[in-house]
């Protein structure tokens, strides 16, 4: 087996699921348990520093974490938040072994399943941004995106209650009458849970369109790439 590194932290509930399904999926595969090293930085740290729009600051913060896995014997690295990515070409170029990015992942995923248009959900940098919107726009998949104001109301619930393992049943209300509001006045096949904590409020919640989460997407790669 390949060994994994993870950047965890970014949130500690996703790191928890990505830990607990890898290890896991790969004894049921092969009834051994993965060599895997986590790193785990500040989701707090990577937030302000993608909110101040502080890519040099990002970058180095997140550089300094995959060479510590790549010192302790890691073939390869995933990060387990998608914020991050939006400095992910920059630290391919300098990262000292490959990272396998969750937004070429969920562009897979959705080809595969001939999803075209989608509702895009994340974090306020995932949103407003372009390093998720142009990768899947170039593969011929539309992306919507909120409204600024609804994106600041998403940012502040992934923030300040689902970072912490928090899920408000106001929280799954929200993003069930904005989704369903939404897809009544826009085509979208499906919707993007673009933040690896988004599953948390998504759970149980019934919608007009399947959701494609990216962590679970992510997850079942990196898990191949273990045992190639």
């Amino acid at each position: 087996m390949k060994k994994l590194g993870l950047i965890g932290g970014t949130g500690p509930e996703s790191t928890l699921i990505y830990y607990k399904t890898i290890t896991s999926q790969v004894e049921k595969k092969t009834g051994k348990f993965p060599y895997l090293t986590i790193e785990s930085l500040s989701v707090f740290d990577v937030l302000q520093y993608a909110s101040s729009n502080d890519r040099e600051g990002l970058t180095e913060y997140l550089l300094e974490g995959f060479q510590h896995l790549a010192g302790a014997g890691c073939e390869f690295a995933a990060l387990t938040g998608i914020t991050p990515h939006v400095v992910l070409d920059e630290i391919r170029k300098r990262a000292p072994i490959p990272v396998i990015s969750m937004i070429d992942t969920t562009a897979q995923a959705l080809l595969k399943q001939k999803i075209s248009s989608v509702l895009l959900l994340g974090t306020k940098p995932t949103m407003s941004g372009t390093f998720v919107t142009e990768p899947l726009e170039r593969q011929g998949i539309h992306v919507l995106a909120p409204e600024p104001d609804i994106q600041e109301q998403i940012n502040d619930h992934i923030e300040n209650e689902l970072e912490l393992g928090l899920v408000k049943d106001s929280t799954q209300q929200f993003f069930k009458t904005y989704c369903e509001d939404t897809l009544t006045r826009h085509s979208a096949q499906a919707i993007i849970l673009g933040c690896t904590e988004l599953p948390l409020a998504f759970k149980n919640l019934p919608l007009p369109v399947p959701t494609v989460d990216v962590m679970d997407v992510h997850i079942r790669t990196l898990i191949d790439m273990i045992l190639a």
